[in-house]
């Protein structure tokens, strides 16, 4: 379901600005002051200075290396890289609660018709982004793009669509807990597909970082299975077996459809991925709809008020998500995305405390912090890229791409 591929990170930078070193002039060394955040020695003429450097030096390594953990953390949250992580994120993973949401509304009223649901976003993708391309004027404009490239967007539209669908099946024949844990699969695709296609440089904090996020979601898991709010799940699996091929098989097409879309908006733009996607995923998912849920769809109230108010919702939530997550890829990454949409659960649960009389229970804020943890870990550095260097490099490749989508040139 996602557009969705993504992060880099600025916070955890090593070196905090290293003091200068000066030589003595005209006979004599100065005196010399070590600089306890960027471990030199300082030479300085200034009254006093031996004391200063007896003084300090009296003080152990480690306490001076504990001495530089707050300037870390300072540098970590003045971070416009790791901000954008945590709460483009997060935006993303409310915009996936909502279409859960009004998803079990429209079920709790007796309808079930998600690939017509997903449909009706795909026609909207295509009312818009489709006509911005084709009203576009050079080289990627939809012309192009269907003469030159149409093979792979349309292989990259049966992706997503297949994947929405394969996912929302599992649910018909294995619990919702295993569609919770196994839909993660996609986070390791993702990262093996970046490494390999992308050309990502991923540091162990990253890995780290992934781990907990996993952890913090095993914990909603568990949660929702001491709460009791998933205690019919077990009289709801006819084939779990199935049921988790199928969760499985959808999370892998996620994040090969997450892994192309970083791509295509990173080195183009998001109009042409959600032109494209839009113009296939119609045509994909309309003959799948018709085929798969046309005698469902004849039998829709849609003169009752709440039907025609929980599909609008539902339509809108999903259009938004479509259209963030090409922005919040391009500004993060599709790795950053699929583990901030970890917690779109615990977003789903408070919903759930009030709309489908969930029963609370203090672990859900427990785990959810352990998401955010595990997010803010991910988000504490940059990638790299193969060949790129360091990454130093990639976070000023970071800045010049804000100034970009800012409109921010050098004539001002």
């Amino acid at each position: 379901m996602d557009r969705v591929k993504g992060g880099g990170r600025r916070g955890g930078r090593e070196g905090i600005e290293r003091g200068g070193r000066g030589m003595g002039a005209g006979g004599g060394m100065k005196d010399k002051i070590y600089d306890p955040m960027s471990r030199t020695i300082n030479q300085d003429n200034s009254n006093g200075s031996f004391l200063k450097e007896k003084s300090e030096s009296k003080f152990p390594l480690s306490t001076k290396r504990v001495a530089e953990v707050p300037e870390v953390c300072k540098h970590l949250f003045q971070s416009r890289y790791f901000w954008k992580c945590v709460l483009l994120g997060q935006f993303v993973s409310l915009l996936l609660c909502g279409t859960a949401v009004f998803s079990g509304l429209l079920s709790n009223n007796g309808i079930h018709i998600p690939t017509a649901q997903s449909f009706l976003n795909y026609v909207l993708l295509c009312l818009t982004f489709t006509l911005v391309l084709a009203c576009r004027q050079g080289d990627r404009n939809l012309k192009t793009c269907l003469v030159q490239h149409w093979w792979k967007y349309l292989l990259i539209a049966l992706a997503d669509v297949e994947a929405n669908y394969l996912v929302v099946k599992a649910y018909s024949y294995t619990t919702v807990t295993s569609v919770q844990l196994l839909d993660c699969f996609s986070i390791p695709v993702v990262l093996v597909l970046s490494v390999f296609i992308l050309k990502v440089h991923y540091r162990l904090v990253h890995y780290v970082g992934v781990v907990v996020c996993v952890i913090g979601l095993g914990g909603l898991v568990a949660t929702d299975l001491l709460s009791g709010n998933n205690k019919e799940d077990g009289d709801k699996a006819p084939d779990k077996i199935l049921g988790d091929v199928l969760c499985i098989a959808g999370a892998l097409l996620y994040g090969i459809s997450n892994t192309a879309e970083e791509y295509i908006v990173k080195n183009y733009d998001r109009t042409e991925y959600l032109g494209m996607l839009g113009l296939f995923g119609s045509l994909i998912n309309g003959i799948q709809f018709v085929i798969l849920e046309r005698h469902e769809i004849s039998d829709v109230d849609f003169s009752s008020p709440k039907t025609v108010l929980y599909l609008l919702g539902f339509v809108l939530c999903l259009y938004l998500l479509y259209s963030c997550m090409a922005v919040v890829i391009r500004q993060t990454s599709a790795t950053t995305v699929n583990i901030s949409i970890l917690s779109a659960d615990f977003y789903t649960l408070l919903f759930g405390l009030f709309l489908f009389h969930y029963q609370f229970h203090l672990l859900y804020f427990v785990s959810f912090g352990v998401i955010l943890l595990g997010i803010a870990l991910y988000s504490s550095v940059v990638p790299g890229h193969r060949g790129q260097g360091s990454s130093e490099e990639a976070e000023t490749l970071i800045k010049v791409e804000d100034e970009e989508d800012c409109g921010i040139t050098e004539d001002g």
